[in-house]
């Protein structure tokens, strides 16, 4: 596991759910591609409502015809780690907004033991 405390950067993809690399979620592509990269993590986190630079509102309301919300794909890491994993993201963000900022990491800390001690649900097994 990756240790990370102190200074960090935080990158933050926004796109559309409805984006894809190669008939799969581009949200999907992302995370899979920092953790290849061997970031310290990812998290894909879908929006309620939003608009970007097309300027057409996109929302989860039941009269709207809109599916295609708003997706923010954050990953923390060392800005050595992150800024060396910004040129995999031009490859595979055609549209969308891609921000940097500093941050400070107080407490990183994964479950113990490996992956093959938990269960579907990520929850430690007996």
């Amino acid at each position: 596991m990756t240790s990370l405390t102190g200074r960090a950067l935080r990158l933050t993809v926004y796109i559309g759910e409805d984006d894809t690399w190669h008939h799969k979620p581009l949200y999907s592509e992302i995370v899979h591609r920092a953790h290849a990269a061997g970031l310290a993590g990812a998290s894909v986190f879908r929006g309620i409502e939003g608009f970007g630079a097309s300027s057409r509102v996109h929302t989860s309301r039941l009269l709207s015809l809109s599916e295609d919300l708003p997706v923010a794909v954050v990953v923390v890491d060392t800005e050595e780690r992150v800024r060396a994993f910004l040129p995999l993201l031009d490859e595979l963000v055609a549209e969308g907004l891609v921000t940097l900022e500093e941050c400070e990491v107080v407490r990183y800390v994964g479950r113990a033991g490996s992956p093959e001690g938990t269960d579907p649900k990520g929850k430690k097994s007996l």
